[in-house]
């Protein structure tokens, strides 16, 4: 019976970590209180492994905000704003690496691969000097081990780590970060050899780049990085796990030929081509970790076809070699659906969270051994066959819509230029035009007012008149700012996803189904069940009466079509774009709704866009073609004087940059602050872009507040790459999860930087 599981989620099945974390930023609790609630957790999950029967359980998985970021301390590779001197990396330096602070900037924050998870990006260069500076992964084994589990330590391999770096400040964009190899291979020998003094008898290496198109350099430091470490590693069993896709075949190769590894772990979810590899040739005296029960959407495991799968590789490795696992680590799903009493009782059946697919590994496992429970078989069989022929997942009339889309082009009849001449005649915008994201802070009162109403504590004139007070105290605080196009701030939403999901059909909701984004930033995706329809208006009589509120234009806030998709859990069941035309049909409706209710300025927000695309560049063209062309389906029907506005955030745009133009949008608004600017290389290249664009001025996920000068200073930097009559000044995100102390000064300041830069611009003419 071997079982396995990649990881776990860390923040707790209702949020305990979150909690914990904000109330210690927060100075209302001490490290102790913070570190109690930590230790509380982790002995829970491993409990929870070791009750399930679960053989490998890994440990180190747990993070305070994330595991790249507890790489970077364990290699003592902190970028040196940070002042650290050396020993033990505390708190406040990893806190202040991972969120800012007062004087510095946070790191970069980027997606892991194409999830919703955010990693902090080392800065590394050939001055680091790297040394042995977090134990915590020792720390926690021992810590297992006290109480009575063995477990599996897991790193973020050494080359994953490399690839996944950026160079740092002041360092060539060349520098080519794997030369750093050397330099960092004996930290991990020192904790290798910790964790075999302490007793481990497994270790895994998470690799997951491994799946990417790497170059022959790149699958080379593979081979040079495991040959090291392979005297280090004797008399270890040593996984190295990769996920998220196929495995090519040169990395397979590579992969399977590593000196020193005894286990490799693959996802069999979204990598089923790697099975045909697996079948071609696998070390006849290597362990196969064979990821068959889904660690990134929550549907329940097809338990049958899994066995039938299990069988046909047993009969390839061997009985003994075979481990059943998860296709990734279960951090990227929700906790335990114990937790959901108010969730349709049909629905659920179909459902398994985090805590469910560590049963169904050992369902397999045990049923590999020959130990099959044929209840619990029967059950999910019975649970699948219900999903597959039950009515409330299927619309004719919707289907019928969806699919006349596809052999056809949707685009706006005009071309950008004359719609942005038409616009600005009728919105008459300063050079330079101000805005926001969209959500201003959610205050404490402001959520209890939302769940009050819930909860039918209040009556929904209460809710209302809570509500539009609320609009109209953002609406005041722009006009006092002298922001030129406004914002209502989004106090009626609890999520940019949810919002939609709750009023559109096809959508199933979970009370307790939180996934960890960032830091201690939880979401809680949708269900996407069946087919997606708009019963009624979504947002029209908000915007509506926000818009009454002002003479400046209130922006129309909508997320877009391949957003509410890549942040949902999507069904299994039909093509992805299939699910992502559909929602481009009810955003359509809504779009022109808005338009007809005398919104001028309407933004659809494709946060998620670049999150999608395919980790392969050979699936980048199909899938950037149904996701732009969503986009698109929203707001073909508008009129040239509707401006249509985006919204991207925290990842690399660079590659597919030629696709955000082709989105037809009249002005996109995009990360750019945290990232050292490097939306604006893009433009240095040589990439015209002729629609209005607002790289963002600011990070809005630091409590750090700008000054005017330093704002001033990244406007001219945009300027000198970019047309002056297509800039927009805003934020690089959302307001939602910062607190009107640092809102105000931040919004003052940006403001006050666009004005002097405006002076600039007149005096120089």
């Amino acid at each position: 019976m071997a079982s396995h599981i990649v990881g776990y989620p860390r923040m707790g099945p209702k949020r305990e970590l979150k909690f914990a974390l904000e109330s210690f930023w927060d100075g209302k609790s001490s490290a102790d209180d913070l570190q109690k609630v930590a230790t509380e957790l982790r002995a829970s999950i491993w409990k929870q492994m070791s009750g399930a029967g679960i053989k490998y359980i890994p440990s180190n998985t747990f993070s305070y905000y994330d595991q790249v970021l507890d790489t970077v301390t364990m290699l003592g590779a902190v970028p040196p704003r940070y002042n650290f001197n050396g020993g033990e990396i505390g708190h406040d330096i990893y806190f202040s690496m991972a969120r800012g602070n007062a004087s510095v900037p946070a790191m970069e924050m980027t997606k892991w691969f194409d999830t919703n998870y955010h990693f902090i990006v080392p800065e590394l260069g050939p001055e680091v000097n790297f040394s042995y500076s977090s134990h915590k992964a020792v720390n926690e084994y021992k810590e297992a081990k006290e109480l009575g589990i063995d477990t599996v330590p897991v790193l973020v391999g050494p080359v994953t780590f490399l690839l996944l770096s950026k160079p740092a400040k002041g360092v060539e964009k060349s520098f080519p970060l794997l030369s750093l190899l050397d330099k960092i291979l004996p930290i991990y020998k020192e904790v290798i050899s910790e964790l075999k003094a302490a007793g481990a008898s497994w270790i895994q290496f998470d690799e997951p780049t491994l799946v990417l198109d790497l170059e022959s350099h790149q699958l080379e430091a593979f081979t040079k990085a495991y040959a090291e470490l392979a005297s280090s590693l004797s008399g270890l069993n040593v996984l190295v796990e990769t996920y998220f896709a196929d495995v090519p075949v040169g990395a397979f190769k590579t992969l399977t030929a590593l000196q020193g590894v005894t286990a490799f772990g693959f996802d069999l979810v979204r990598g089923t081509k790697t099975l045909d590899l697996i079948k071609g040739g696998f070390p006849t005296d290597k362990y196969l970790f064979a990821g068959v029960v889904d660690g990134r959407n929550i549907w329940a495991n097809d338990l049958s076809e899994s066995l039938s799968t299990l069988q046909s590789l047993e009969a390839i490795v061997g009985k003994d070699k075979l481990v059943v696992s998860t296709s990734t680590s279960l951090l990227h799903t929700a906790v335990d659906l114990v937790n959901e009493t108010k969730l349709d009782k049909e629905i659920k059946s179909w459902l398994a969270f985090a805590a469910q697919k560590v049963l169904e590994v050992n369902a397999l496992a045990t049923a590999l051994a020959g130990q099959k429970n044929e209840e619990f078989f029967s059950a999910n069989a019975a649970a699948l066959s219900s999903r597959k022929s039950s009515p409330r997942v299927t619309n004719e009339a919707v289907q019928k819509a969806a699919s006349a889309l596809k052999g056809s082009d949707h685009r706006r009849s005009t071309n950008v230029s004359a719609r942005l001449d038409a616009q600005q005649k009728k919105l008459n915008l300063p050079v330079l035009p101000t805005t926001t994201i969209g959500s201003f802070p959610q205050t404490v009162e402001l959520r209890r007012v939302r769940r009050e109403y819930k909860a039918n504590k209040i009556s929904e004139d209460d809710y209302v008149k809570a509500i539009k007070e609320e609009i109209n105290k953002v609406v005041k605080l722009q006009e006092e700012l002298d922001i030129d196009v406004l914002v209502h701030g989004e106090p009626e939403r609890n999520d940019m996803v949810e919002y939609f999901g709750e009023q559109l059909s096809g959508f199933a909701f979970t009370a307790n189904g939180w996934v960890q984004s960032y830091g201690s930033r939880c979401v809680k995706p949708p269900i996407i069940y069946g087919d997606v329809s708009r019963p009624k208006p979504m947002t029209v009589f908000w915007s509506s009466e926000a818009q009454s509120m002002t003479k400046r234009p209130m922006k129309g806030m909508l997320t877009g079509p391949v957003t509410i998709l890549n942040w949902s859990f999507v069904r299994n069941d039909q093509p992805r774009f299939e699910t992502c035309y559909q929602i481009a049909l009810a955003i359509k409706d809504e779009v022109e709704d808005l338009e007809k209710a005398g919104i001028t300025v309407i933004q659809i927000d494709e946060a998620a866009l670049r999150e999608g695309l395919p980790l392969r560049k050979a699936e980048h063209a199909f899938y950037l073609d149904w996701a732009v062309h969503s986009f698109r389906i929203t707001n073909t029907g508008v009129q040239d004087t509707t401006q249509i506005h985006t919204h991207m955030c925290y990842s690399n745009f660079n590659d597919i940059i030629h696709s955000i133009i082709n989105m037809d949008a009249d002005v996109i608004t995009i990360e750019n602050s945290r990232s050292d600017e490097k939306l604006l290389s893009v433009f240095r290249e040589g990439v015209k872009y002729g629609a209005g664009i607002g790289p963002g001025v600011y990070d809005i996920h630091s409590p750090r507040i700008p000054s005017t000068e330093e704002i001033a200073d990244r406007i001219n930097k945009m300027l000198a790459v970019l047309d002056t009559n297509i800039l927009w000044v805003n934020p690089d995100c959302g307001l939602k999860t910062r607190k009107y102390t640092e809102v105000k000064p931040a919004l003052q300041n940006m403001v006050a930087a666009a004005k002097v830069i405006r002076t600039q611009l007149s005096s120089a003419k």
